[in-house]
């Protein structure tokens, strides 16, 4: 079993965790209907790069 053989600061720690963080979701908004979706991924109106992929949601 591992033990640590000293006691890590809060300046240590807080460098560690420094990137725990969550990071923003990047969004894209489509040219054809102004919709904000996901970047890859199909709108919600079923759009795609421009083009009708799906007939989207009801």
């Amino acid at each position: 079993m591992a033990v640590q053989k000293s006691r890590r600061t809060p300046s240590t720690r807080g460098m560690r965790r420094s990137h725990d963080s969550l990071k923003a979701s990047t969004l894209a908004v489509n040219a054809e209907t102004g919709e904000t979706h996901l970047r890859h991924h199909v709108s919600p109106d079923g759009f795609y790069r421009g083009r009708q992929i799906t007939s989207g949601k009801k």
